[in-house]
């Protein structure tokens, strides 16, 4: 067994930028909450990686990427000849003995799946019990995000018919968008959603966290070629085309609409760009990086708005920008793809390809997005009924922080109401009152 040592060497490294994605995230996410759930905000993040750690190893990447001994079956989920993971110690990804190790490979994949699910906990800060959604991370990775790789990625429909998605616009951004929308219905707005202010309270976490995304996505779509060679680099440099300019573009649009350009407007723009060349990345021409860069910063600035107009509460704007921008992305490719990879993909509109694609393009959002809504609904109704999947009222008002984990996100050495002392410090009784005579 030959194994490519550059090809080793950069994989390895695009894993560990993609899994670092996923604590920047927590960053992001973290920051954007008001300041007595941030610790549970970013422990949604971190539990994911457990828990889809597990189930990845036990069964989810022979679900995504094996083929099923049952024809017809394989069009929506893979085989069983991957459980464990054991029978992917020392081989190589290629069958001419040449690439990487599967195992490689295999960790790549994780950590895709592992932030996919992360990326849905921002449509339910604030409310959730920690516990629920723990149950619900392992058990969405097996019914949804595992088929849905298996239909883009692996051997399955979607890919069989020739649809374009280079790093993950539909299986990672559509799929974690339509899901967060689903699981914001089951679990209703927070309490005193459009009466109070829920600024995020720490805008320095939000910019670490983008900064952590921008970062750790040049290994996320850079990687995604799972080779060191021009496309590569030609999905790099899109990303950083179509990140810079929809942070800008974003920026326009607050400025001409509210008078201020703003940090956190900077922060979701860079997102929103990098969420929308994400399915691009490796089929697009540089102009087509930043015209697509340019209408995600601009729209996805107005798509969080839908969820006033239509009234629910997606708490950080998954759906806004995940799902918006990674519609954006997938469908663009119906028009900008220059590049087919596949005998059976097509060049895009501009590139004379016709309306084949265009068509598969928009198929692949709504198959995965109205599969990924649905069963997501359906899991949270299930998971309510069973256990609960809000937290009382009382605890929403404390904060979840306290209330589940016993801890809070800043610890200034102040005195809490009840006279008990934060830990780090002796126990104080309160002053007493003042009694008039």
């Amino acid at each position: 067994m030959k194994i490519d040592s550059g090809t080793t060497a950069w994989m390895l490294t695009a894993t560990a930028l993609v899994l670092l994605m996923t604590p920047g995230l927590a960053f992001f996410y973290g920051g954007m909450t008001r300041a007595k759930s941030v610790l549970n905000m970013m422990m949604m993040s971190f539990v994911a990686i457990i828990t889809v750690t597990i189930a990845w190893v036990l069964y989810g990447h022979s679900l995504a990427f094996s083929d099923n001994s049952m024809s017809w079956l394989n069009q929506f989920v893979g085989g069983l000849d991957h459980v464990g993971l054991q029978s992917l110690v020392n081989t190589a990804t290629k069958d001419d003995g040449t690439g990487m190790p599967s195992l490689v490979f295999s960790a790549f994949q994780l950590t895709f799946a592992i932030i996919t699910v992360a990326l849905i906990s921002g449509a339910i800060a604030d409310r959730a019990k920690f516990g629920a959604w723990v149950l619900f991370s392992f058990i969405w990775a097996t019914i949804v995000y595992f088929p849905v790789a298996h239909w883009v990625w692996g051997t399955g429909w979607l890919n069989t018919l020739g649809i374009e998605d280079f790093a993950g616009g539909t299986v990672v951004h559509i799929n974690a968008g339509a899901a967060a929308l689903a699981l914001a219905l089951v679990l209703g707005k927070r309490k005193g959603w459009r009466k109070e202010p829920m600024r995020p309270h720490n805008l320095t976490l939000v910019l670490l966290g983008a900064g952590l995304l921008w970062f750790g996505w040049f290994g996320f779509n850079a990687g995604s070629e799972l080779a060191v060679d021009g496309t590569a680099g030609l999905a790099f440099m899109n990303t950083q085309i179509a990140t810079a300019v929809a942070a800008g573009a974003w920026l326009v649009v607050e400025k001409m609409r509210d008078g201020h350009a703003t940090s956190l407007g900077v922060a979701s723009g860079a997102v929103a760009g990098l969420v929308a060349i994400t399915p691009a990345c490796g089929f697009v021409d540089p102009w087509a990086a930043l015209l697509i860069g340019l209408i995600a910063g601009a729209v996805c600035a107005y798509a969080v708005g839908l969820k006033y107009k239509l009234n629910y509460d997606d708490s950080l704007d998954v759906v806004g920008v995940h799902l918006v921008g990674g519609v954006i992305g997938a469908v663009s490719l119906g028009f900008l793809a220059a590049y087919p990879f596949l005998e059976q993909q097509n060049k895009g509109l501009f590139y004379g390809g016709g309306l084949t694609q265009l068509g598969l393009q928009v198929l692949g959002p709504v198959a995965i997005g109205g599969y990924s809504f649905i069963v997501t609904w359906v899991l949270g109704k299930i998971i309510d009924k069973v256990m609960g999947f809000r937290v009382p009222e009382d605890q929403e008002v404390t904060g979840i922080d306290i209330t589940t984990h016993a801890e809070t996100g800043y610890d200034l050495g102040t005195v809490h109401a009840s006279g008990v002392a934060s830990p780090s410090g002796p126990a104080v009784s309160p002053a007493p009152k003042k009694v008039d005579a």
